[in-house]
């Protein structure tokens, strides 16, 4: 594979390089071309759920370019029906609620034709709308379709002549193993150099996600400590409320392991884990987060729980005699100067007790001898610092302090933070909705590089080709009792031994 189709993730027409020690920065969105966004599944439920009203919010508002929508999916819809589909989507989903002349605003964009019809139909239906918003119109091809259907859709765009002034974000996972990662990765090169390619986890939009590299490299407080010097291990843990919510198909074939920790939760484990780059621009954060992945050692069958939840097997469309894991938790380890011994616990499932989204560090303990017998030291547990990932993002501080009061009686406190407390709150863009303005800007950095979809595939071969056997674990429970073993003797930090201070 020539390097020029997988080393070169920036755009350099979005992005501008500085002069050395000046600031990086970047074109003003308002200086973005128009865009015409193809919607591959544009009958589906992510579309439904988030794609489509994020569209209409980013139309409507002052941050992206002038766009025009053209949705298509195996249904044979007109324009008329689409568009009444779309409005009962963003009614149900949107975050941003829709005045009748502002629908009708979205809703003059957006058009729809049948995958049926094939590459003529669909280049049509771009060159119509690209007619409406001139000549340096690009285009944005979504992918939201199941990974099996990912290769006719390239193979589509190209026929279609769709490849020209285009970028394409696809959908996860990004192959199923090393093996048809590297096949995908070179059919994909074929078609679009990887500058063009934005391989999406929703888990980096998240302000939260990103408020992490602030939180670190902005402050000298905690930069100095982040390390294996001073801390003890980290928890990346993501349970999930929710079941199959009729996606057993896609299910059944991907398991928790290939649905959320490839994809999600180490990518979210590099953001934490990496080392700082040389600017917050794509090129330097992917090559931190690449170095990651080559220092992360091969996962360990006997590092791994896997489980699934009483009942799944009664599923429409799940096998009686399924494999297939809902619950995962494991220990990574990374082998460098930073963070060599340090263990690294991810957890998630389906049908658990809580659905939170966080990530915990836990600083080593202080000694203790010279605090009296008694007086409540080390009792719950190791200092954290604790992000929670929802859209109304928090971050916490917990450590001991002395109860008031005679005598020495230590308590656990917390210094919290949420972004409910600021003014920007209404600024802050759902992840879908900032993942989509970047890849219109050309900005890789939210996105992950085929090397580094590669790396997290080539050591996680050992757990693919000889995963442990499921446990079965209660629906509403945390997962299997293995899980205690797993973590011994450090223990999980969900359920949480305080709440979150709410706004009041």
């Amino acid at each position: 594979m020539a390097a020029e189709t997988r080393d070169q993730p920036d755009n350099p027409q979005t992005i501008a390089y500085p002069a050395p020690g000046a600031r990086p920065h970047r074109h003003d969105e308002a200086a973005l071309a128009p865009h015409v966004i193809v919607l591959f599944g544009a009958t589906g439920d992510l579309a439904k759920r988030k794609l489509l009203p994020g569209m209409a919010y980013l139309v409507l508002s002052s941050l992206a370019p002038k766009i025009r929508v053209v949705g298509t999916s195996l249904e044979d819809l007109t324009d008329d029906e689409f568009r009444a589909l779309t409005k009962e989507a963003v009614d149900a989903f949107s975050t941003h609620k829709l005045t009748d002349e502002q629908w009708q605003s979205f809703a003059s964009r957006i058009t729809y034709v049948p995958q049926g019809a094939g590459p003529e139909a669909l280049a049509e239906a771009v060159a119509a709308a690209e007619a409406q918003l001139g000549p340096d119109t690009q285009r944005l091809h979504y992918l939201s379709v199941p990974p099996k259907a990912a290769r006719a859709v390239i193979a589509m765009l190209r026929d279609a002549g769709l490849v020209e002034r285009s970028r394409v974000v696809m959908e996860k996972p990004f192959g199923t193993d090393l093996a048809s990662a590297i096949e995908l990765n070179d059919f994909v090169h074929d078609t679009f150099r990887e500058r063009q390619i934005f391989r999406i986890d929703h888990f980096l939009g998240k302000e939260a996600a990103q408020n992490i590299l602030a939180f670190r490299f902005a402050n000298g407080l905690f930069e100095p400590i982040w390390n294996r010097n001073f801390i003890d291990h980290i928890q990346i843990d993501i349970p999930e409320t929710l079941g199959l919510d009729q996606r057993a198909n896609f299910y059944e074939s991907t398991g928790a392991y290939k649905d959320m920790v490839v994809t999600h939760l180490l990518q979210v484990m590099a953001f934490v884990v990496m080392e700082p780059p040389t600017a917050l621009e794509p090129r330097a954060i992917s090559e931190e987060k690449n170095k990651v992945f080559r220092s992360m050692l091969p996962i360990r069958c006997a590092d791994v729980v896997r489980g699934q939840y009483t009942g799944y097997r009664d599923e429409d469309g799940v096998a009686r005699d399924s494999d297939t894991e809902t619950f995962i938790a494991l220990k990574v380890g990374i082998d460098n100067w930073r963070w060599a011994g340090v263990p690294i616990y991810l957890r998630t499932g389906k049908r658990m007790a809580e659905g939170m989204r966080i990530i915990s560090i836990a600083f080593k303990e202080a000694p203790r001898t010279m605090f009296p017998a008694g007086s409540g030291v080390g009792a719950e547990g190791p200092d954290h610092l604790t992000f929670d990932l929802a859209d109304a993002s928090k971050v916490s501080l917990s450590f001991y302090g002395k109860r008031p009061g005679p005598g020495m009686r230590l308590d656990k406190m917390s210094m919290q933070f949420s972004t409910q407390e600021t003014e920007e709150l209404g600024d802050v863009l759902e992840a879908y909705e900032r993942l989509i303005l970047d890849a219109m800007r050309g900005d890789h950095t939210l996105f992950t590089t085929a090397e580094g979809i590669e790396s997290l595939w080539e050591r996680s071969t050992h757990l693919l080709e000889d995963p442990p056997p499921v446990k079965l674990y209660q629906p509403g429970t945390w997962g299997p009792n293995a899980i205690h073993q797993l973590i011994a003797p450090n223990a999980w930090r969900l359920p949480f031994e305080r709440a979150w201070r709410e706004r009041k």
